[in-house]
C-alpha cells in the first residue's frame, strides 16, 4: 500500500529557497545549529529495507574536504546514539540504541534495524554529544504474503559534481518515493578539470585523482555534503549498485581503464590496491549491509529485495566479474569477439544466482537494477555490419541472452530492466534475438538520463540510432532522473528532467510517460 505523504514546506537549505519534503529541512526544532564543531555534514541515509527492518547510515564529518579523508574527526573511537520513531516529532520511540563510529571506518555507522513492523514508515535521527543529526524518513517492505497496492519508486545515476548541480536530486525528494534505487556513477574519480562538461564545469572537486582511500574518503565526503543529495537520502529507502566511475573509468573486473602510474593502474596489483581502497570508501560511505563489508576478495554488491509479492529487486553488479572488453572497448565495427559464447558481464556465480532467482519468484514485477544499456544498439544500418559499444550488454551478446532466454524460460510474469550510465533517457523494448526483426518483444528496459553529468541536455528527442533499432521507443537528451509508480496492473514511468544544472533552483517536469500492463509485453506511451 502506498504510505503516508505530507504536505511539502518552504526551507532554504544550501542552495537556496525550494519546496521541500520534511526531510530536507534543517529546523532549528529538530536539530542544533550548524556550527564548525557540527559532525552531521554528511547528513543521514537508509537502505536496504525488510520486512522488520533498515540500515540507517551516518558518518561523521566536522570537516568534510580535509586531505586526509577522515572529515576532520579526531582518531579515536565516538560514540553515536540512534533513535527510531513513528512519528517525526519523535513522541512515539520504538527503537534506542549506541554505536560506535570509528577511526578506521572514517567515523561512519550502520546500524542494521529488526524488529520493525512490516509495510510501516519511520523517522530515524542519530546524536552525539549535544549534536542532533538531521531527521530521516525510511520504510519496512511490505511482508512476504502481501500483495502492496502500490509503490512510487524513483530511480537515477551518474552525478559529476563539477557538471551541474544536483537540483534532480532535490526534485526526486519532493516527489516522495517510497524508494529509490541509484545504479551507478554516484561520484566521479577525476581531479578537478579533467572531465568537461557541455558548456564548462560550474564547481569543482577537491583534492587529486581518486586513487587510495584517503581520496576516495574525500570525494564521498565532497558529494555527500551537498544539501540536494542529502535531501534524497534522508527522503526513503535506498538501494544502492556501483558502476565504474565509484572506481575508474570503464574498468572491467582486475583491468583498469589505462596504465597510468598516476593514477595507480600501471600494474594489476596497483589497480586491485585502488580497487580495495574504492571499494572500502563505497561501502563506507552508503546504507549497506554487513554481507557488503569488502574482503581482499572484493564486495559482495549483487542482491534481490523484495517489495511483498508486488516486487522483486534484482540489484546486480556488472563490473566486478565481467570479462574484459572486447576489441579495445568502446564502438567497435564487426567485433566477433563480443560474440564469444564464454564471455560474461555478470561472472558464472551472479549469472547462476540471477536465473535462480527467476524460477524462484513469485512477484508481479522483476526488476533488474543494473548499470550499462541492455537493449542491441547499433548504429549500422546495414545487415551485415554492427556498430555497437564493448562496455555495455552489446559487448556480451551471449551473457545478454542467456539472462533473457532465462526470464523468459522461468515464466517472469512482467520483466523490467532498469538502467543508467549513458547520460540520457531511452525506453526500450527487449527481445532475445535482434537479428530477428519478427522475433517477439519479451521484455522492456527503461534508462534513467543522468543527475547533472555531461552538463546541460540540448532537449533533443530524437537520435539517429532509433531509426536502425526499431525496438528503440524514446531518448531524450536533459537531466532528471526516472519516477516509477507500481501496481499489480501496470507500472508507469515518468521521464523527468530539470530545465537547467548549470544554475541551481531549476524546475522539474515530466517529458514522457510510458505504461507497462500486467502480463502484456512491449511499451505504451502515454505521454
Amino acid at each position: 500500500m502506498d504510505l503516508s505523504r505530507r504536505s511539502l514546506l518552504i526551507a532554504s537549505v544550501g542552495t537556496g529557497a525550494a519546496s521541500l519534503p520534511f526531510a530536507a529541512q534543517a529546523s532549528s526544532s529538530s536539530r542544533t545549529s550548524t556550527s564548525a564543531s557540527d559532525p552531521f555534514t554528511l547528513g543521514v541515509a537508509s537502505g536496504d529495507p525488510t520486512a522488520d527492518g533498515v540500515v540507517l547510515w551516518t558518518r561523521l564529518a566536522t570537516d568534510p574536504l580535509h586531505e586526509s579523508g577522515l572529515g576532520g574527526m579526531p582518531s579515536r573511537p565516538v560514540a553515536v546514539r540512534y533513535e527510531v520513531a513513528t512519528d517525526e516529532q519523535f513522541r512515539h520511540v520504538v527503537r534506542r540504541g549506541a554505536v560506535t563510529a570509528r577511526p578506521e571506518s572514517a567515523h561512519s555507522v550502520h546500524v542494521e534495524l529488526t524488529g520493525l513492523l512490516a509495510g510501516r514508515e519511520y523517522f530515524y535521527r542519530f546524536r552525539t554529544d549535544r549534536h542532533l543529526s538531521p531527521t530521516g524518513r525510511t520504510r519496512t517492505t511490505p511482508a512476504a504474503h502481501e500483495m502492496a497496492s502500490a509503490l512510487t519508486m524513483a530511480f537515477a545515476s551518474c552525478s559529476q559534481y563539477e557538471h551541474g548541480w544536483f537540483t534532480a536530486y532535490r526534485r526526486l525528494a519532493e516527489d516522495e518515493p517510497g524508494l529509490v534505487l541509484h545504479l551507478g556513477d554516484y561520484q566521479y574519480e577525476y581531479k578537478a578539470g579533467v572531465y568537461q562538461g557541455r558548456g564548462g564545469n560550474v564547481r569543482d572537486h577537491a583534492g587529486p585523482e581518486t586513487v587510495d582511500l584517503a581520496s576516495y574518503r574525500q570525494r564521498h565526503a565532497q558529494y555527500k555534503a551537498d544539501p540536494d543529495l542529502q535531501a534524497a537520502h534522508a527522503v526513503a529507502p535506498w538501494l544502492v549498485v556501483f558502476d565504474d566511475h565509484e572506481i575508474d573509468n570503464n574498468w572491467a573486473a582486475d583491468v583498469p581503464e589505462n596504465t597510468k602510474p598516476d593514477e595507480g593502474n600501471d600494474s594489476t596489483a596497483r589497480f586491485l590496491a585502488r580497487r580495495r581502497a574504492a571499494f572500502q570508501a563505497y561501502y563506507e560511505n552508503m546504507p549497506l549491509r554487513r554481507a557488503s563489508i569488502p574482503s581482499s576478495d572484493g564486495i559482495k554488491i549483487y542482491r534481490r529485495s523484495t517489495w511483498g509479492r508486488l516486487a522483486t529487486f534484482h540489484m546486480m553488479d556488472t563490473r566486478q566479474y565481467r570479462d574484459d572488453q572486447a576489441c579495445g572497448d568502446g564502438w567497435k565495427p564487426n567485433c566477433d569477439a563480443r560474440l564469444d559464447e564464454s564471455r560474461t558481464i555478470t561472472g558464472p556465480l551472479q549469472e547462476r544466482w540471477l536465473l535462480d532467482g527467476f524460477r524462484a519468484s513469485r512477484a508481479q514485477w522483476d526488476v533488474l537494477g543494473q548499470q550499462v544499456f541492455f537493449a542491441e544498439k547499433d548504429r549500422n544500418a546495414s545487415a551485415e555490419v554492427t556498430d555497437v559499444s564493448m562496455d555495455g550488454w552489446d559487448g556480451y551478446a551471449a551473457s545478454r541472452r542467456r539472462i533473457t532466454q532465462g526470464w523468459v524460460d522461468a515464466g517472469v510474469r512482467n520483466p523490467v530492466v532498469l538502467t543508467g550510465d549513458v547520460h540520457r533517457s531511452w525506453a526500450n523494448d527487449l527481445k532475445v534475438d535482434y537479428r530477428d526483426p519478427d522475433a517477439p518483444v519479451v521484455g522492456s528496459e527503461l534508462v534513467c538520463t543522468s543527475i547533472t553529468s555531461t552538463g546541460d541536455g540540448d532537449g533533443s528527442t530524437t537520435e539517429p540510432t532509433m531509426a536502425i533499432n526499431p525496438h528503440l521507443k524514446y531518448y531524450n537528451d536533459d537531466r532528471g532522473y526516472v519516477r516509477t509508480r507500481i501496481t499489480p496492473r501496470s507500472m508507469t514511468a515518468d521521464f523527468r528532467a530539470v530545465t537547467t544544472v548549470a544554475t541551481p533552483g531549476a524546475s522539474v517536469a515530466t517529458r514522457a510517460s510510458f505504461e507497462l500492463l500486467d502480463g502484456q509485453r512491449g511499451l505504451q506511451r502515454r505521454l
